[in-house]
């Protein structure tokens, strides 16, 4: 019984894992919930500093997409779904580019000056800088 009692913990732990937003180490920008929102469905294109920015996301079903969906952009998948069809078919907007790893992100975001991302936070290392975490 206690072996399945911690099971559960250690699963229940995993769904709530943090998600790190991810800049390139060259953006000194600092960004609030708020902004990192705007910018993830397109109703900003640049950083404060002008910078043009080019979100990175995870791809769909991918813990940390359905963590900062749900604690960032405060929308589930299917109206994440619905929103980008909606801005795409009136030729208003694209969504973010979508990779399929933290490591895929992590790379993209290291090499883009202008790239933002978001990852698990335990993936995170040297090569971006974390200006925010949920």
């Amino acid at each position: 019984m206690k072996k399945w009692i911690l099971a559960a913990g250690l699963c229940c732990n995993m769904a709530f894992a943090d998600v790190a937003v991810v800049v390139h180490p060259s953006n000194g920008d600092s960004l609030d919930k708020a902004t990192i929102t705007r910018l993830f469905l397109n109703k900003a294109k640049a950083f404060p500093s002008g910078t043009q920015a080019e979100p990175v996301a995870l791809d769909e079903g991918q813990p940390a997409t359905d963590e900062f969906n749900g604690k960032v952009l405060n929308k589930t998948a299917s109206q994440l779904t619905a929103f980008w069809s909606k801005l795409v078919f009136t030729g208003k907007g694209q969504p973010p580019k979508t990779l399929g790893t933290d490591a895929e992100v992590i790379a993209e975001v290291a090499s883009n000056p202008g790239a933002i991302g978001f990852v698990d936070s335990g993936a995170v290392n040297d090569s971006v800088r974390v200006v925010a975490t949920f």
